[in-house]
């Protein structure tokens, strides 16, 4: 099954953006990931237009998008000019999430839809055919370095049995607490992306924390 890398620059120090993407991209990062925080809908503020334009002269790799915005919607067209290539939002901070969805698909992009720790995967039922992406949330949103919720191993076993039961060839991606030690769990739960922050930009050496996150999960133990 897929192992795919999404590293999250919220974890990288910005003045040496280039070289710590260019390190985790040879390791074999797969996607970048970006978190987008207004400072309402979680308790942080991030990054916006000008960290997606920086990151885009920086790689070729696709732009992962994370939005824990009030009215996402506000952002999709700008974000796609920007070249974002996945556009993730929660059910919570839209009035109409379908339409949303499709707004999104529309402007060229792959529609996701982010699941706090409290938030139920039976949302999932209503839209799963308007969503390319599933992003289960293993920490409660809002800030990097937070350790892995046990409970998410079972919601990603929940998540990808609802995708399966309905057809759906969603991508299944995890975020929080995503290190070598975790990451093998989720994995084997169904999830096939992960984004991982600190376990990848916290260390001397991006490449070499990438391969270990895919090696965690593909080397026999």
């Amino acid at each position: 099954m897929t192992v795919r890398i999404a590293p999250s620059v919220l974890s990288t120090n910005l003045a040496t953006l280039r070289p710590q993407v260019e390190a985790a991209v040879a390791g074999g990062a797969d996607w970048m990931h970006v978190d987008v925080m207004d400072g309402r809908f979680v308790p942080n503020l991030t990054f916006g237009a000008p960290v997606i334009r920086a990151l885009r002269e920086v790689t070729d790799r696709p732009l992962d998008v994370h939005l824990m915005v009030e009215a996402p919607e506000r952002f999709i067209a700008e974000y796609a000019a920007l070249g974002a290539r996945v556009f993730t939002i929660h059910p919570e901070a839209t009035v109409h999430l379908q339409r949303q969805l499709a707004a999104i698909r529309d402007a060229g992009m792959l529609a996701g839809v982010a699941l706090n720790p409290s938030t139920p995967v039976q949302w999932l039922e209503e839209v799963v055919a308007d969503v390319d992406l599933v992003l289960v949330m293993s920490v409660n949103p809002g800030f990097g370095g937070q350790g892995y919720v046990p409970a998410s191993t079972d919601k990603i076993r929940r998540v990808r049995a609802l995708l399966d039961r309905l057809g759906s060839s969603a991508v299944l991606e995890v975020d929080g607490g995503i290190t070598p030690a975790t990451i093998r769990a989720a994995w084997q739960a169904g999830a096939d992306t992960f984004v991982a922050g600190t376990a990848v930009f916290g260390t001397p050496d991006p490449a070499a924390a990438v391969r270990a996150l895919k090696a965690a999960c593909t080397t026999e133990v």
